[in-house]
């Protein structure tokens, strides 16, 4: 019987535990901050590999400061935000992912016209990448 007390009182103080105990799942998982964040690190992988393009860096920046925001709101410490950019892992799981569209999509480090046809057509379709981007 004492057993069964015990048992109940920790089940409930557990249904009772601050959401906070529950794990917040990676930012990598967070379609709503890792779609933006990656087309702005495309946006400046384009710009650093084409001289016809610049990034807009004022909007950049003023993305990466909503994303912040935004992870804030969700639960994010600013400290685990910093440890996710600042992740090696996830700097290179970004930058396997940037290499996977650029090759999907014809865009080749041997060849800087290809990086500019690229942004270019992100322009043209106004998409989250072109949007970053702009004609020196």
């Amino acid at each position: 019987m004492k057993r069964l007390i015990v048992c109940l009182m920790s089940a409930v103080a557990l249904a009772a535990a601050p959401s906070a105990v529950i794990a917040k799942p990676s930012l990598r998982s967070v379609a709503e901050i890792e779609e933006p964040l990656f087309a702005v690190a495309v946006a400046k992988e384009v710009a650093d590999h084409c001289d016809g393009l610049a990034a807009r860096f004022w909007k950049g920046v003023g993305e990466l400061r909503r994303l912040r925001a935004r992870a804030n709101e969700l639960g994010y410490s600013d400290s685990e935000i910093r440890a996710y950019i600042g992740s090696d892992a996830e700097k290179a799981r970004m930058r396997a992912k940037g290499e996977a569209l650029f090759t999907s999509r014809g865009v080749s480090y041997d060849k800087p016209e290809t990086f500019c046809a690229f942004g270019r057509a992100e322009i043209k379709k106004n998409s989250a990448i072109g949007v970053l981007l702009r004609a020196k």
